[in-house]
């Protein structure tokens, strides 16, 4: 089970709190998003911007680009440091997850991509379970753009702190299929590698999502990735008396040799059709037999029966 953002449906979104939390929770692995900084440092946030997550308007005014966001690359690491994190927000400030634990005992900080890796494995000497890295290479397309190719830098740090092999704890995440095979024939790594498949209308990549779900396409992934990270919504459709259906996704992967680890499971944003994070769940591991899942809610998740081995 890999904590999404750490345990993101408790606290503040990919704050070191957060992991400790997930940590705790049982989680098999904390997930880590990697964007880069106007001084071509590594963080973990999951947006290339910063307003949805932090106050940085109140520290930065007018440092905002044309389209009034406020992005990580235009600030360096100690600017940076300067910003609280905390819960996530819509363009007009309020609240993603209203329902959500307000998170205000806390001071929530962002931290740099190795700063983390290293707070992991102070985790497991202390505590003694293992947990595992599950890291993506953000917008890599997006700051090439901008002048850094995050890949290698990514993978050094990774490298730095004994993640090489292929056996290590550690998957590679990314919706940019032409990265992932960048990093697999270009910089040669042996690291487990995973597409995410969203859906074309994100614009999260120049990638046909839509392509990679077909046979042909699930089989060119083989040849490169360990495993697809799917949008859950893409596990199943609904017939038309309302029930759900398996929509072959997760057979038609194996059938490749590919691991299946579906995204967001969440306890308060249930997708269509499920009335309860305890059906979701039955629904994908019992019947589905999915190989892993990302969620909010960790310690919901090492609850049911049927948890989902990674």
């Amino acid at each position: 089970m890999i904590a999404h953002r750490g345990a993101s449906g408790y606290l503040p979104e990919h704050t070191l709190q957060a992991k400790a939390l997930a940590y705790s929770m049982g989680a098999d692995y904390l997930e880590q998003d990697v964007v880069a900084t106007k001084d071509e440092q590594l963080v973990v946030l999951h947006d290339i911007h910063l307003d949805r997550v932090t106050d940085v308007a109140r520290h930065f005014p007018g440092r905002q680009r044309s389209d009034g966001r406020y992005y990580v690359r235009d600030f360096s690491l100690d600017e940076i440091r300067l910003l609280e994190v905390h819960d996530r927000t819509n363009a007009d400030g309020s609240l993603v997850y209203p329902k959500r634990p307000k998170s205000v005992s806390e001071e929530y900080r962002v931290h740099t991509f190795s700063e983390e890796l290293a707070y992991i494995a102070e985790l497991q000497a202390n505590f003694g379970r293992p947990v595992g890295v599950y890291a993506e290479i953000k917008s890599p397309a997006w700051h090439r753009q901008e002048g850094i190719d995050i890949t290698p830098l990514f993978l050094s740090a990774l490298s730095e702190h004994g993640y090489e092999a292929h056996a290590d704890p550690v998957y590679v995440q990314c919706f940019d299929d032409e990265e992932l095979r960048r990093v697999r024939e270009v910089h040669n790594s042996a690291l487990k590698l995973v597409q995410l498949i969203g859906d074309n209308r994100w614009g999260e990549a120049a990638t046909d999502f839509d392509e990679l779900r077909t046979a042909e396409g699930l089989r060119r992934l083989a040849r490169t990735v360990d495993g697809i990270g799917p949008w859950v919504n893409f596990l199943y459709r609904i017939d038309r008396d309302q029930r759900i259906e398996d929509s072959g996704l997760v057979s038609a992967a194996h059938q490749q040799g590919l691991a299946v680890h579906p995204f967001t499971f969440r306890d308060d944003d249930l997708p269509p059709g499920f009335g309860s994070f305890a059906e979701l769940m039955q629904f994908a591991v019992d019947e589905l037999s999915v190989d892993g899942l990302f969620t909010d809610f960790p310690d919901l998740a090492v609850g049911h029966h049927g948890q989902a081995a990674t």
